[in-house]
């Protein structure tokens, strides 16, 4: 009977957040009741191309969350350049693609080798962050979600292929989002259609060759705010002095990014035919090394000073080098920058307190105008604000009655 009600609750739960308009007032009352904090911000609304999601969880008398939203500013239509933020959708479909080929003995740990055989590509056949010095899927999700890696970012990229990946993005109702090509490296035209030809190996054993791939299909969206900025650095750093072109790049909605969020971390509460395709041992894996702070990690390593704690943590901690932890809360998030933008997609969880929030946020700073010129206020207008926000939110939550306290546990990992 038990499990009866779980799945009516689920569906019902489901159906209810993706049909809720968030409210629009409550967070501007909250950013105005704080100009101390918010009021440059505030100021420039639109210049910081500010929007914010954040979602509260109250759960029943069987745990179930139950969610409410509230946003500010929030419009699928205006673009922001999405950055690191697509790495987390990337880790989950590449997981699911593992799944989804059902080859014996490959998996997450086998040996993944990268060949090149197109303009721009990379071979890849060694991981010196590994300790056995080779590359996996499970060794780049780490780096991924720990130190938010490039390079493993586009290791996955081409391991699902820019097809399946947008067809996996419509499939779940991703509806405002598409990923089209590599980070940091200039990927974009014929070069982001094409995808790397990978074998995976068990000792010398070849256990599944992926072919090249080619994508021919577009992926036509047409946001405003498109084309930025008064001028731009090109590669041989020549200043074009005309806007800068967003047109072609990867696009992720605020709404979008929460969603995946959710149904990753809240997967009893979607459909089965939404819920991502992960085993047990998928969601576990993520979850932990996405709240797991660089610095506690042993396979790989990352040491201080270049790490440290709040190294991708943005919202609450501002990802601050100073920043003093609270050993009671952990962040589970995706964070983002570049182009002057940042960007946190956080589920944020007090174990002592009992207290849970999902908070999604990007805001930018580009003062001069210029694009790719490395100067933008990340650290005097962007980071401040995302730290202030969380921990205003954060400070709201534990004033915040519930009728039934969640349990936790799910969550709680030993690192």
């Amino acid at each position: 009977m038990r499990s009866f009600y779980y799945i009516i609750m689920a569906i019902i739960t489901s159906l209810s957040a993706s049909a809720q308009n968030p409210d629009t007032i409550f967070l501007k009352n909250t950013l105005e009741a704080h100009p101390e904090l918010f009021s440059h911000i505030l100021n420039h609304p639109t210049h910081n191309e500010i929007q914010i999601l954040y979602t509260q969880i109250d759960r029943d008398e069987h745990n179930v969350p139950h969610f409410t939203s509230y946003s500010y500013r929030l419009n699928a239509n205006h673009y922001f350049y999405p950055a690191s933020t697509v790495k987390l959708p990337m880790a989950i479909f590449a997981l699911e693609k593992l799944n989804e080929l059902n080859i014996k003995g490959l998996n997450k740990e086998t040996v993944m080798k990268t060949d090149s055989s197109f303009a721009g590509e990379t071979k890849m056949l060694a991981d010196t962050l590994s300790d056995n010095r080779l590359p996996s899927v499970e060794q780049y999700i780490k780096e991924i979600l720990l130190v938010s890696d490039n390079y493993a970012y586009n290791r996955l990229y081409e391991f699902v292929g820019r097809a399946e990946i947008n067809n996996k993005l419509k499939k779940y109702g991703f509806l405002n989002t598409r990923i089209v090509g590599r980070l940091a490296i200039g990927d974009g035209g014929e070069g982001a259609r094409h995808t790397n030809a990978i074998d995976f190996y068990k000792g010398d054993k070849l256990i599944y060759h992926k072919p090249v791939q080619y994508d021919p299909k577009d992926y036509p969206m047409h946001p405003d705010n498109m084309l930025q900025g008064k001028g731009y650095l090109d590669k041989n750093d020549k200043l074009i002095m005309q806007p800068f072109d967003f047109s072609e790049k990867n696009i992720y909605t605020i709404a979008d990014m929460q969603m995946v969020l959710k149904r990753l971390l809240f997967a009893e509460t979607f459909p089965k035919d939404q819920q991502f395709n992960l085993k047990p041992d998928d969601y576990k894996f993520i979850y932990h090394y996405m709240s797991m702070f660089p610095t506690e990690s042993k396979n790989p390593t990352y040491k201080s000073p270049d790490y440290y704690p709040a190294y991708c943590k943005f919202l609450f901690y501002g990802g601050d080098s100073t920043a003093v932890i609270n050993p009671d809360i952990r962040i589970f998030n995706k964070v983002g920058d570049s182009y002057g933008y940042d960007i946190d997609n956080a589920y944020i969880v007090d174990f002592k307190n009992k207290v849970e929030f999902i908070l999604t946020a990007v805001v930018q700073s580009n003062d001069d105008g210029i694009y790719n010129d490395n100067r933008y206020e990340y650290k005097t207008v962007c980071l401040p604000f995302m730290k202030n926000l969380g921990q205003l939110i954060y400070q709201y939550e534990l004033s915040r009655t519930r009728k039934h306290l969640p349990d936790l546990s799910k969550f709680k990992f030993k690192y």
